[in-house]
């Protein structure tokens, strides 16, 4: 099987989700990653805006949605099973993708694009693209701002929507159930844990993310109330346990 393309903002939550996915398929993948703003100079020529897109040895995806639809037929139905567990894993998947991953990046970078030094070390640009990235820094903040609509107001409503759907989720996991569609891991436990990633920062994520201890108090406060939920607990131990390689068929 050729090796694929993933082209990703290293410390992205959206890229996380496709890393995972792929690392868990074992679908063969080389990493490009860039600089926020930077990563529009390859993945617009290739007809996408946001990351992650995936150049494959026949077509190009631009969804992190369309790259587990692949790792999934790669594995046989490995990530999203099939009948009433597919239904529910596409589902779940879904809301994810709308109801939390923008509202983790959200609160994530109302508190730490004020911080320079540790965004520059989480996103980890190399060459002259690490030189433009930091040289620019405040008029690219400026534009992230603006266009995801980070300030205080926002951060607040993010927060409330995170707290409410782990609410939600924390119900759904009191029975007693091992993944949320039951007993077996899906594409909507890896979308959650990977989403969740920017408020419960696991020291499983597939990039390097600064240590609790590095991020200012009202950050690190956050975390740590989010970890303390029934469903940040469970993101944790999702990045624990399955945030690894399955060996494929055959293999011990």
């Amino acid at each position: 099987m050729p090796e694929y393309r993933l082209i990703t903002i290293g410390p992205s939550h959206f890229c996380e989700k496709a890393r995972w996915a792929l690392t868990r398929t074992r679908v063969p993948f080389v990493e490009e990653a860039h600089a926020p703003g930077f990563h529009l100079f390859h993945t617009k020529k290739l007809g996408g805006r946001s990351v992650p897109v995936l150049v494959t040895d026949t077509r190009t995806l631009v969804d992190s949605t369309d790259i587990l639809e692949l790792c999934d037929r790669h594995s046989s139905g490995g990530l999203y099973g099939s009948g009433e567990v597919r239904r529910q894993a596409t589902e779940l998947e879904e809301r994810f993708d709308t109801e939390l991953g923008p509202h983790t990046r959200r609160l994530a970078y109302f508190h730490v694009l004020g911080e320079k030094a540790l965004m520059l070390d989480a996103v980890r640009a190399q060459g002259s693209e690490a030189a433009l990235f930091r040289a620019g820094y405040p008029g690219i903040v400026a534009l992230m701002r603006k266009s995801m609509k980070i300030d205080a107001a926002g951060a607040a409503r993010s927060r409330e929507r995170i707290l409410a759907l782990y609410r939600e989720l924390g119900e759904r996991l009191s029975d007693g159930r091992r993944y949320l569609t039951g007993d077996r891991f899906t594409a909507a436990d890896l979308t959650f844990a990977a989403l969740s990633a920017p408020v419960i920062v696991p020291p499983e994520y597939g990039w390097p993310l600064p240590p609790l201890e590095a991020l200012g108090t009202a950050m690190s406060s956050e975390v740590r109330h989010l970890r303390d939920s029934v469903a940040g607990e469970f993101a944790l131990r999702l990045y624990r346990e399955d945030r690894k390689v399955v060996p494929a068929i055959g293999e011990s």
